[in-house]
């Protein structure tokens, strides 16, 4: 939205500069974008005087003057036809910057005469499009004033409108605000009734749709249409508006100056004897002012006479019906479109105009009489003519709701120290009025709707830098650090991954609902209604499918062998408890061949990673079991586990099930683990009293080795958890160094070796002593799990 100061002092009584006017509207809540001042633009141009102008002596198309300028008289080459002697014009020094050249002047001879200067045409100075010659400026201009002031051209404030108030489309609106911020006095804008002479001819129809809720209109014969005055002229092209002739120039101005969108139909062009506002109709099309024709629809509000369509409701008019010189008899539109059917017109046109933008955020239902009976004041002061009745169908929208407002409310919500008087005074000046505790907002002010909008008003123009300012009372500091252990476990994760080799990535929250059920998701309750994307229509049920999507791309780019992690949420429902943290991870296994062949097998290499993790985050790792069954159904069959404890799982890990990896489209094999943070035990808070560190002992560590006899569905790490329970004290180790199936064993079962550590701490281990811990594991393995010792 752009207005220039003078026009602002049409409707406010001030002695504000531009800059103050600027810094009252930043105080008020509007965003200043930027300030057009020819002022600061042309500083360096002023008015001169030619008072002599010869023949260049060595070419023929050059000149030679003689100027006078505020830096005295000057000599200067101008090549322009109209340079003579006599004339006013525009005076550029040396070291000016011409912006329609963009050149900075410096002195050098022309042909052999030196230029001290240059005399500038419209164009240069881009006051104009084009031009033949330099400017010529009114005689009674003295030498030395300024180009701007002798041009009369103003600054132009441009600033950005929120959605929410529409009443800033209109110079009104921001007069308003500025006057209730104390910048000056707001002028009467109210409108004076021009009576009818005759009933309005045209009749004026609505079809009863949403489009169009309310229309007015009246006739205007024997007017005399042609360029509108300079006063108007100027108004409008200072904002970058063009002139088209006095009609049009009449709904332009009131739609910038009252924020109230107008149309006018040729008489002459109209068919039928009636107007209506309706649903376009499929097949039908309209040539619209902008030279494209457009096709319409149902769902397009189109304004209609008897030849079909013939305008586009609160966005365009059409060719067939528009006015030019030769109109006599004009019929003039103030119409309240629908916002959301107007929004979305343009949109499906891509067509935004003025009233467009206007209309789709809200046009005060109100201003139709006002407008309309503003707009033939000007067209009978402009064009002469004779104005009909005015007609008005529908019904306008209810106002809005009063709203009961205790004046207290002011300095609980804010913090402001006003008194009652100063609280309605502020509201009275943006137009809000009073009827005991309740106030009601202005027709053009939709978005007020409660309590708090009114003390958001009451502060913004009171001033933002009046609050008072109280620092947050302090916080004591956790004992444990400001981190909880979520937060910490997160952190830790992070470096223990990347210090693993694992490239980190941040994909969506979402994923497509096909592949969330892949993945145990897919829930209604976890479909976005309005996604980003189509394919991003579902909030994810775990983050594997994102990492090995994210795997398949690396792959198509030459990136086969990734290794990624990520820590973030998962969501097992729509509720705030069912949103859990994760740290998932994805191997894609495409190493280089090894000609030894001793390369390690990578699903073993991601399970040491992941119990590398979990001692990392403080995870009780000693006590996990490893299960291969109640698995999820994306892992591959005997290619994975889960690491529980006791009946809580803590992480799946394994090889991703063929199936999944050709619904991604994604080439395997894939190896991925995910560690469900949440299910990790809080740590047990360490004692107050610090334990003496275990000092090396100095008696030499001796290993025993046994095999023993398992069901085959028996874990290796359950056997090895309940060997080195056997005695905590003197077993320091127990590891499987070999498994065998074959002679000698039965079948459904398997010989699994293991090595014990036995480290003494204060004498040496005698036979006996030995023997008896070797029978105490034995009874500790049988007991766990079944295991006999293998003869």
């Amino acid at each position: 939205m752009k207005f220039t100061l003078s026009w602002l002092k049409d409707h406010l009584d001030t002695e504000a500069t531009t800059q103050e006017v600027v810094d009252a509207m930043t105080m008020a809540g509007l965003e200043v974008e930027h300030v057009d001042d020819p002022a600061t633009k042309l500083a360096a141009f002023s008015v001169a005087k030619i008072v002599e102008a010869v023949q260049h002596p060595n070419a023929d198309r050059l000149r030679v003057c003689q100027v006078d300028t505020r830096d005295g008289r000057k000599e200067i080459v101008c090549g322009a036809p109209n340079a003579r002697a006599g004339i006013t014009v525009v005076y550029a020094p040396i070291g000016a910057y011409v912006p329609g050249l963009d050149v900075t002047l410096v002195e050098k001879p022309v042909r052999g005469v030196v230029s001290n200067g240059m005399l500038c045409s419209a164009s240069e100075l881009e006051v104009a499009g084009e031009s033949s010659g330099i400017m010529e400026l009114p005689g009674e201009l003295a030498v030395g004033t300024p180009v701007a002031k002798a041009l009369g051209l103003e600054a132009v404030i441009d600033f950005e409108v929120t959605p929410n108030r529409p009443d800033w489309l209109g110079v009104v609106g921001i007069a308003r605000d500025l006057a209730a911020a104390g910048l000056g006095v707001l002028k009467d804008v109210g409108v004076a009734p021009v009576p009818g002479r005759f009933p309005n001819p045209i009749e004026i129809r609505l079809d009863g749709s949403d489009g169009c809720r309310q229309y007015a209109g009246r006739l205007i014969r024997g007017v005399k249409n042609g360029p509108s005055p300079e006063w108007l002229q100027r108004k409008l092209t200072s904002i970058g508006l063009r002139s088209i002739n006095a009609l049009v120039d009449v709904t332009n101005l009131i739609s910038y100056d009252r924020a109230r969108p107008l149309h006018v139909y040729d008489l002459a062009k109209l068919k039928g004897g009636f107007i209506e506002a309706r649903a376009g109709k499929d097949g039908e099309s309209l040539e619209a002012l902008d030279g494209k024709t457009y096709a319409v629809t149902p769902q397009i509000n189109v304004i209609a006479d008897a030849s079909g369509a013939i305008g586009l409701g609160g966005v365009m008019g059409g060719v067939s019906t528009g006015c030019d010189e030769a109109t006599t008899e004009v019929f003039i539109e103030s119409a309240w479109f629908d916002p959301i059917i107007t929004a979305q017109t343009g949109r499906a046109l891509a067509l935004n105009s003025d009233a467009q933008y206007r209309f789709a955020r809200g046009v005060d239902p109100e201003s139709l009489v006002p407008g309309l009976e503003l707009a033939t004041k000007l067209i009978l002061e402009l064009c002469g003519g004779e104005p009909s009745e005015i007609s008005v169908v529908g019904e306008a929208l209810t106002p809005p709701a009063a709203i009961s407002f205790d004046r207290a409310y002011v300095r609980q919500l804010s913090g402001l120290d006003l008194t009652p008087q100063r609280i309605d005074d502020i509201l009275r000046d943006l137009g809000f009025s009073f009827d005991g505790d309740e106030v009601q907002p202005p027709s053009w002010r939709r978005d007020v709707e409660g309590k708090a909008d009114l003390v958001e008003e009451v502060a913004r123009i009171e001033g933002y830098d009046a609050l008072p300012a109280s620092p947050l009372p302090e916080i004591a500091r956790p004992p444990g650090g400001v981190l909880t252990t979520r937060q910490a476990r997160m952190r830790a994760g992070r470096r223990a991954m990347a210090a693993k080799g694992y490239a980190e990535t941040i994909t969506w929250s979402f994923t497509k609902r096909e592949t969330a059920s892949l993945f145990g998701g897919g829930a209604p309750e976890l479909v976005i209604t309005n996604p980003i994307a189509s394919d991003l229509d579902c909030m994810r049920p775990s983050i594997l499918p994102n990492l090995i999507e994210a795997a398949g791309r690396n792959a198509n780019r030459g990136f086969p062998d990734v290794a990624l992690f990520e820590i973030g949420p998962f969501y097992r429902g729509d509720k705030p408890e069912d949103q859990a943290t994760a740290i998932s991870a994805v191997v894609a296994p495409h190493a280089p061949r090894r000609w030894d062949g001793l390369a390690a097998d990578p699903l073993f290499e991601l399970k040491a990673d992941l119990l590398s993790l979990l001692d990392d985050i403080g995870a009780p790792t000693g006590s996990l079991q490893v299960v291969q069954s109640g698995l999820s159904d994306w892992w591959h069959p005997g290619r994975a586990a889960a690491l529980r404890l006791g009946k809580a799982t803590l992480a799946e890990f394994g090889e991703i099930h063929p199936r999944i990896l050709k619904a991604l489209d994604v080439d395997g094999p894939v190896l991925a683990f995910e560690l469900a943070l949440d299910n990790v035990p809080e740590p047990k808070k360490k004692a107050t009293k610090t334990k003496p560190a275990l000092e090396l002992s100095a008696l030499m560590p001796l290993s025993r080795d046994f095999a023993f006899l398992v069901d085959e569905a028996v874990s290796a790490g359950d056997l090895t958890r309940a060997v080195a329970g056997a005695d905590k004290t003197l077993i320091s180790q127990a590891r499987v160094f070999d498994v065998y199936r074959g002679t000698g064993v039965p079948d459904g079962a398997k010989s699994v070796a293991v090595e014990i550590l036995l480290q003494p701490r204060e004498k040496t281990l005698t036979d006996a002593e030995i023997e008896a811990l070797s029978a105490k594991v034995v009874a500790a393995a049988e007991k766990a799990t079944g295991a006999k010792l293998r003869a």
